[in-house]
């Protein structure tokens, strides 16, 4: 509750990475620069595969789909982070901030989702090949999608409507260079014991569903794996599985840090690096992670640019 005739707050700053101020410019050509090629890898990814007939597949429709979510991840931070840089005094609404945060949140709790359907897609596709068309079908794969990015909004719409049992009025400055949920409840003039509680809780339970459940898949991907005389067909599922593998381990190990262990964890410097990696890092290096290492999107593109 606000004490007194205390004035309550309605537009915020937000601090940023550093307080610098020679450090401006640099950071800012440097995120332009990462959001430029961001936009460009995951965007050039969907409209490839769109293009090339033999790319309609279960695989690389999923693949598309977390371009996607990649792109809207990275469009609802580092925009808005580029102007702050450049105009560190610029006010964001408290409207404004739910909408980042529920945009932000939305995308990468699909992520966690479309990744669980990916592994599944590999687990079908190695485990059992013989009935991978008849399994993945164009209306499970749509399913599956659908779901996904359902599970990402309805999710978000639990934590941005507890929001609104807030009060703030102890300070406008939120020490994060987006509207980040956690940074926001130490500003709150009303208890967010609840509102913190419930973040724990659907981070924990998420997160450690959809991690187990691409570890079981992979798991059992890898005793197949093993069990192939192919050399050829096992060096191709190690460089698929091993893609996957090291995009999920980015992604995952720094929401563990900074969802998980909230109360925890090391400091807000490091929290501000952990946030940097599954908003900014992760949405650059993964286009480049699953296509790199696919030959067929490689000769896809290649194709493109002879022609």
């Amino acid at each position: 509750m606000m004490e007194g005739n205390e004035t309550p707050v309605t537009e915020f700053i937000l601090k940023g990475i550093t307080d610098r101020p020679e450090l401006q410019v640099p950071l800012f050509l440097v995120f332009l620069a990462i959001y430029v090629i961001t936009m460009m890898g995951n965007l050039g990814l969907i409209i490839l595969i769109w293009k090339i007939p033999h790319l309609h597949t279960p695989m690389y429709f999923f693949l598309g789909s977390l371009a996607f979510a990649d792109a809207c991840t990275s469009s609802s931070v580092t925009p808005r982070m580029l102007v702050n840089i450049i105009d560190h005094g610029q006010m964001i609404s408290l409207y404004e901030c739910m909408a980042q945060y529920y945009f932000f949140g939305s995308s990468a709790t699909t992520e966690c989702f479309l990744l669980v359907v990916m592994a599944y897609d590999r687990y079908v596709a190695i485990c059992n090949p013989l009935l991978y068309l008849l399994v993945m079908s164009h209306k499970l794969c749509m399913w599956l999608i659908s779901i996904s990015y359902a599970i990402g909004f309805l999710h978000l719409t639990v934590h941005v409507g507890l929001l609104f049992r807030l009060t703030f009025c102890r300070s406008n400055i939120i020490d994060h260079f987006y509207c980040e949920i956690l940074p926001l409840y130490t500003i709150s003039c009303t208890d967010p014991s609840i509102n913190a509680f419930v973040v724990f809780i659907f981070s924990v339970f998420i997160q450690s569903i959809t991690f187990m459940s691409i570890l079981v898949s992979y798991t059992r991907v890898l005793f197949a794996i093993l069990k192939t005389k192919s050399e050829r067909g096992r060096s191709k599922a190690f460089s698929t599985c091993g893609a996957h593998l090291l995009s999920v381990s980015l992604f995952y190990g720094t929401l563990f840090f900074m969802y998980i262990r909230p109360g925890s964890g090391p400091g807000k410097y490091q929290d501000k690096i952990y946030s940097l990696f599954y908003t900014i890092i992760i949405p650059l290096l993964n286009p480049f992670i699953y296509s790199l290492r696919n030959k067929e999107v490689i000769g896809a593109l290649r194709r493109i640019m002879k022609k």
